[in-house]
């Protein structure tokens, strides 16, 4: 699959690392819209890669859906990257009492039905095109988490909702295949992200301590060229690539 001319979707796009994959897909020549609950910011990266935007949240189907056919105004979509998702820390028991089942249920949302919602919607507009020249309809790429093998405590409802995503790439690999769309999955360890920005620097410090090599965060730039090699090589499918520099979580 090319990127040049090709029509892409990012879906978190305005920032880390949907930002970055969204720079990098416009550079190879991507026409992208840029999907993003932050409409503001969307439209400034937008603004800046000559592409598109549209407030969207991947937890509400309609949201999806619209953004879909939004990026499908400029042609054929082919690239559909899902990079939308939340941490807020999750544990069984708090003070002694149950946690409120909502908390894990938005988290849930937004991370597993949120990356199911953007493939049902990229699939169906992606079926409806013909094939490139290397026989891809289209491929979507969608964002799991270390966190899916090694969860750490206080990660209940993120590690769970990362581990669906990973558990879908495959069943929804072969459901694709007879459209000739392909589904990868990136299963990023530590980055220096927005999701990790607030934290104190000492808690940082001592997360950096805990890789092996590079021994530093991650940069989003680094997703973004994997999601580009993802696009341009065909024989990637249907499997989820750790992108953590052999990071391996501890409990806590």
């Amino acid at each position: 699959m090319q990127i040049d001319g090709a029509v892409a979707a990012v879906f978190g796009g305005a920032s880390g690392l949907g930002e970055a994959t969204a720079r990098r897909l416009a550079a190879g020549g991507a026409k992208v819209l840029v999907a993003d609950l932050n409409s503001e910011r969307a439209a400034a990266v937008a603004g800046e890669i000559d592409g598109a935007y549209v407030a969207c949240d991947v937890a509400d189907a309609d949201s999806v859906e619209d953004a879909v056919a939004a990026a499908a105004e400029f042609g054929d979509l082919r690239i559909a990257v899902d990079c939308a998702g939340i941490g807020t820390p999750t544990k069984l028991v708090r003070k002694g009492k149950p946690t409120a089942l909502e908390d894990f249920a938005k988290v849930i949302a937004v991370n597993l039905l949120g990356t199911i919602n953007v493939l049902r919607c990229a699939a169906a507009e992606m079926a409806r095109t013909e094939p490139v020249a290397d026989g891809d309809r289209g491929v979507c790429v969608t964002t799991a988490s270390i966190a899916a093998y090694e969860g750490q405590v206080g990660q209940v409802a993120y590690a769970a909702s990362k581990a669906g995503v990973v558990g879908l790439t495959l069943p929804v690999a072969r459901e694709l295949a007879a459209q000739a769309i392909r589904v990868v999955a990136i299963a990023p360890g530590l980055f220096e992200t927005p999701m990790l920005a607030g934290l104190p620097a000492p808690a940082r410090e001592s997360l950096i301590g805990t890789t092996l090599h590079p021994q530093r965060l991650g940069d989003p730039a680094e997703y973004a060229a994997l999601v580009e090699h993802i696009v341009v090589n065909t024989m990637i499918n249907g499997e989820t690539i750790r992108l953590d520099g052999a990071l391996r979580m501890g409990p806590s």
